[in-house]
């Protein structure tokens, strides 16, 4: 059992909070971890990559001269590969980069990467995170009462909060997202985790669930 401390806006403990393991994950499977993060990566790929081969290049398909009797070596047209201005022998095409590793697989990763923060005293608990208006400014001051302005940080909440999320985006270090959209490469690209009580009750319940039905 891991007890972790439970702090309001302003940095004060105002609890704590008791986190079973085992609601998570049995253990840190690194290479599922690797696996998840690698297919993220990969999918953020454009593939977008061209060359043209020498059937694409502009240019007549005429040899430039005679085969025999110039006493020059044979040649080609004015495409080949080998000459200034044309094609690739063997061209790049737009390539799909992306795939998909199995979802409970997936579910499992963002559970074990969550569970690493806490392991490695990475994660903070909030108590409660709102705002009333759109004020970058209010936020800021919370991550600072955190000290969490230095860090790049990944903030977890229960559902969307247009408020919120319009207040934080301008924060180049943070990140915000509902806790059902949380995945492994997101939480374990960002250094510190931030975690509301309520968002943290929905993980917890969602892993115990997945694991039963596992």
């Amino acid at each position: 059992m891991i007890s972790v401390p439970v702090v309001d806006v302003t940095g004060k403990q105002v609890g704590t909070y008791d986190l079973d393991p085992a609601d998570f994950a049995k253990e840190i499977n690194k290479q599922l971890l690797h696996d998840v993060v690698v297919m993220y990566q990969a999918n953020k790929r454009t593939g977008s990559h061209k060359t043209k081969t020498r059937g694409e290049v502009s240019g007549s398909t005429k040899k430039l001269f005679r085969q025999k009797g110039t006493g020059n070596a044979r040649v080609g047209t004015k495409r080949s590969p080998i000459r200034r201005g044309g094609g690739h022998c063997f061209a790049k095409s737009p390539r799909d980069w992306s795939y998909r590793l199995p979802k409970k697989a997936v579910r499992l990763a963002t559970r074990m990467a969550v569970l690493s923060k806490f392991q490695d005293g990475q994660a903070v608990i909030v108590d409660t995170l709102a705002v009333t208006e759109i004020k970058t400014k209010a936020v800021a001051k919370v991550l600072k009462a955190l000290k969490l302005h230095e860090d790049s940080t990944l903030l977890a909440i229960k559902d969307n909060d247009n408020t919120l999320y319009r207040s934080a985006r301008n924060i180049g270090n943070l990140q915000i997202a509902p806790c059902r959209e949380l995945n492994a490469y997101d939480v374990l690209r960002q250094r510190r985790f931030l975690v509301t009580r309520e968002a943290l009750d929905v993980l917890k319940t969602n892993g115990k669930e997945t694991a039963a039905a596992g």
